[in-house]
């Protein structure tokens, strides 16, 4: 017989365990539909190509496809405007590179905030790149560098891609960290940049553009612009190890989504980020777009944003640095 106060316990466990249960569902459902990815930036650049050949082995993984959405546009903010605006229910994320949230925040008013508005997922890949200078320079390493601008002030100039873009940022850094007088000559684009450095216009470029006329000779290659050794030219250190860019100025990608999207499926979407970024097929496909795969987990991801912010923040305050 089952009286009323049994029924009542009966219920108020039924009730729990049904609520215990709801997020378990729904967590074990994810993806039942396809994922739409916004890429804050154009088809076939490098933030582009790190989403698309990393989340590949994570469609064929979870059975759904990714639709990529290009949004570029104004520093990336027109794509990270509209994941900031999506329901946060794991069916929208936001493909981002380091400069949309350390870099351009310090520069301009953006229609979001890097950290309220967003959980961190993954990063994905980081650019390979280096400093190179032309080879009539009389110098045939960093500290040598060093020690020619100090000897010869304002007569070094390096070509960037544009004024406060991450190609700029590294001339700067190195100014301030060495304390040299280079001088910045900014361009529309690293193409035109390179050109100017391959003719002798400038002396110095920091760009992944450089490293095929490094690994042919056409330019000296003095620092690895990463975290570790460039594979084509493993006897030249990185900038670290020369003791400059401290506190990272590396130009990566990674993957992010609406602020109170679940736990646990941006655990689940990040674990499976892991897993193809151990796939050969997607190491050798980020290897020939000029990119390594650097993993790091959204806590990882969350700190290492935090301190590349600050450092790019203090870079561009010390330099007076101004969008144009």
């Amino acid at each position: 017989m089952v009286t009323r106060g049994t029924l009542s316990r009966r219920l108020v466990l039924a009730s729990a365990a049904g609520a215990l249960a709801t997020p378990a569902i729904a967590q074990g459902a994810w993806p039942n539909k396809p994922v739409r990815v916004v890429i804050a930036y154009p088809p076939g650049g490098p933030t582009d190509l790190a989403t698309r050949i990393t989340l590949d082995k994570v469609a064929t993984k979870l059975g759904q496809p990714f639709i990529f959405d290009n949004k570029g546009g104004a520093s990336g903010a027109i794509g990270a405007e509209a994941v900031k605006n999506s329901a946060p229910d794991g069916y929208t994320f936001l493909g981002m590179t380091i400069a949309m949230m350390a870099i351009t925040p310090h520069l301009q008013p953006i229609p979001y905030h890097p950290e309220k508005d967003f959980v961190h997922v993954a990063r994905m890949a980081t650019s390979m790149g280096a400093l190179a200078a032309h080879p009539s320079m009389p110098f045939n390493t960093l500290p040598e560098l060093v020690a020619y601008a100090k000897a010869n002030p304002g007569k070094l100039h390096w070509g960037s891609s544009g004024m406060a873009t991450i190609t700029h940022l590294y001339g700067e850094m190195l100014k301030l960290e060495a304390g040299i007088d280079i001088v910045h000559v900014p361009y529309k684009g690293s193409a035109q940049a390179l050109q100017d450095l391959l003719s002798g216009q400038v002396q110095l470029q920091f760009d992944q553009l450089v490293l095929p006329h490094v690994a042919t000779g056409k330019l000296k290659g003095l620092a690895a612009l990463s975290d570790t050794r460039w594979p084509g030219k493993p006897d030249m250190p990185t900038l670290r190890e020369q003791g400059y860019g401290k506190n990272g100025a590396d130009s990566w990608y990674g993957i992010m989504a609406p602020a109170s999207t679940p736990a646990p499926i941006v655990e689940k979407l990040a674990a499976l980020i892991r897993e193809s970024l151990r796939d050969p097929d997607t190491i050798e496909k980020l290897d020939k777009a000029g990119q390594r795969a650097t993993f790091l987990d959204p806590r990882q991801m969350k700190e290492r944003l935090a301190v590349e912010s600050a450092a790019f923040g203090d870079v561009i305050r010390k330099g007076n640095i101004k969008v144009q």
